[in-house]
């Protein structure tokens, strides 16, 4: 029984190899080596990605913003893998580029990436890291950016979008907006921690005992506390300085003002209605200032009882001032406001 049983199941075993294709043997072992290849694909990329977080938070724990050339750019931003978020920040901090804007774009920076660096929430999916115009020339030319600073968020997966590129412009580079920025592209909160500053406490402190010492000497004769024309000049110093968008700048934190890297042309009106610099508001502060003098000397001139010639010379300067700097003012808004159809004088 047991001996007649042995060939028939080496018949029936011959039988079912039979069935099979001819072909089979060479697709089995082609689909074999194939999934070989692919999962030894996936551990290389598994161990090239490890390789990049682990060099990553070692320059990490040195310090909160590492700077990259081309070929770090390539490499740990570029070239995938990646399952971090990086944010850059392009600059010019060289002095022979003068970038003021960027000194004070990464004082800003710096607060945002030491806040995240020692913050409870820090791990391997935020990174902070600068590329400066002379040590990536060529990270500059393959962005197509032609202007300093700018700030980038580079997803994990795919390439940046529009609203990966910060609106400094307009939002100005204030620390808290690019915490509020990076939340809204990474779901990563940084709780921005800035280190104190006694300077504004100084300051008032020494107004302080600056009027109370004036008003210790003059304690005899406090006539001058009711000095019409000294309340006014103090009104019309707040009203400027409202006027021209200090309020704006101190809430914004915007630059004072723009210079192109490539050229070295530095501009300080902004092209848009819906931002300024700070050299703006000053230069509005000057010209409402100057406005405001022409008018004095107008009502002057018209109230005043003294030589008809001293009185015309003062109303002409004052037409003067008003003309002009009005019509500089104008201007000024014309440019910002872009389709104004009214000019005076200047255009």
């Amino acid at each position: 029984m047991g001996a007649g049983g042995a060939p028939s199941r080496r018949r029936q075993a011959g039988r079912r190899l039979r069935y099979l294709p001819t072909g089979s043997f060479p697709f089995l072992l082609l689909l074999l080596l194939l999934c070989i290849q692919l999962g030894g694909g996936q551990k290389k990329k598994e161990n090239l990605l490890a390789e990049k977080v682990e060099q990553l938070m070692e320059w990490s724990s040195r310090r909160s913003i590492f700077r990259m050339n081309g070929d770090k750019f390539r490499k740990f931003i570029k070239t995938p893998p990646r399952n971090y978020s990086m944010i850059v920040m392009f600059t010019a901090l060289q002095p022979q580029r003068q970038c003021s804007v960027c000194r004070q774009a990464n004082e800003e920076y710096q607060i945002l990436a030491n806040s995240w660096r020692y913050s409870s929430a820090f791990c391997n999916k935020l990174f902070f890291s600068m590329v400066d115009y002379d040590e990536g020339t060529d990270v500059f030319q393959q962005l197509n950016m032609n202007s300093a600073p700018t700030f980038m968020h580079f997803p994990p997966k795919g390439r940046p979008k529009r609203a990966d590129t910060f609106d400094l412009q307009r939002i100005g580079f204030a620390a808290e907006q690019l915490a509020k920025w990076i939340a809204d592209r990474t779901d990563v909160h940084v709780r921005v921690f800035r280190p104190p500053n006694y300077s504004g406490t100084i300051a008032l402190a020494l107004l302080v005992s600056l009027v109370g010492g004036l008003l210790y000497l003059r304690r005899n004769n406090l006539e001058f506390i009711y000095n019409k024309t000294g309340w006014a000049m103090v009104s019309l110093c707040i009203v400027f300085a409202m006027t021209s968008g200090q309020m704006w700048n101190h809430i914004r934190g915007p630059p004072y003002a723009h210079k192109n890297p490539h050229n070295g042309q530095v501009s300080y009106i902004h092209g848009s209605s819906q931002a300024q610099f700070v050299a703006e508001s000053h230069i509005i502060l000057v010209l409402n200032a100057a406005i405001t003098m022409g008018m004095v000397l107008l009502n002057e001139a018209a109230t005043s009882k003294g030589d008809v010639g001293k009185r015309r010379i003062i109303c002409l300067v004052g037409l003067g001032l008003v003309v002009f700097f009005f019509s500089f003012l104008l201007s000024i808004f014309r440019s910002k406001y872009h389709g104004y159809p009214y000019s005076f004088l200047i255009k």
